[in-house]
């Protein structure tokens, strides 16, 4: 049987063998340990970068949502509560003291809000 994080790739390959404009990603990555999730993140961004799709991702994970995301919108109660650009250079690295900074300032916001 397949593990999860080939599950995913399996998923990913067939999302993406029809070379979409758009793809549209539901939480692919939740299931997944700390590190299949961190080069599964890598992957999507590399493969993302060199076929030029847009992808819309959900992701409950701020850490997530800054590594991949050009900008993240926060959804409450149907409406958007945090509109957020992010803007850093690719391939964004892990530990980035800017990205961190960011992934705190959004976090900060959205523990205001409860």
């Amino acid at each position: 049987t397949l593990s999860g994080g080939q599950r995913q790739r399996v998923a990913l390959a067939r999302a993406l063998v029809s070379r979409p404009a758009l793809l549209a990603l539901d939480e692919p990555l939740g299931a997944l340990d700390a590190l299949t999730r961190i080069d599964m993140q890598a992957m999507i961004e590399r493969i993302r970068i060199e076929q030029g799709f847009t992808a819309i991702l959900v992701t409950h994970d701020v850490g997530e949502a800054v590594a991949l995301a050009d900008r993240i919108l926060v959804i409450e109660d149907g409406a958007v509560a945090l509109d957020v650009d992010v803007d850093a250079p690719r391939p964004r690295r892990r530990g980035d003291p800017d990205l961190a900074a960011l992934e705190g300032r959004i976090l900060d916001q959205l523990l205001a809000r409860t």
